[in-house]
């Protein structure tokens, strides 16, 4: 009985750890500018957004299906995103409306 609880233990674990995670992809911003105009992630993937400006921002998306307001990030601060479903969001800074980045979410 032991022997039998011990391999279901080892079959469980191994099949958690083939399981995919989801990733953290880094975006910087510098110059009042995201560092890159368009990102591909995947569904269940957060996006890092990093303030390496000597500005504060406001990172945001009013896109349906991934809305959400980071509020005022300082120089130095980061704050993450999870985008959950599928679909293309606009991500933009709501003190500097020239700020644009779309996520692509697949």
């Amino acid at each position: 009985m032991k022997f039998t609880l011990s391999l279901s233990f080892v079959a469980i674990g191994m099949f958690s750890s083939g399981s995919a995670s989801a990733k953290d992809h880094a975006v910087s911003q510098k110059g009042k500018a995201f560092a890159v105009e368009e990102i591909t992630v995947a569904a269940g993937d957060a996006v890092t957004f990093k303030n390496d400006d000597e500005t504060s921002h406001n990172v945001f998306s009013s896109t349906e299906g991934a809305k959400f307001n980071l509020g005022i990030q300082k120089p130095g601060l980061e704050s993450s995103q999870k985008f959950a479903t599928a679909g293309t969001f606009e991500v933009r800074c709501a003190i500097h409306p020239k700020m644009k980045l779309k996520v692509v979410v697949k």
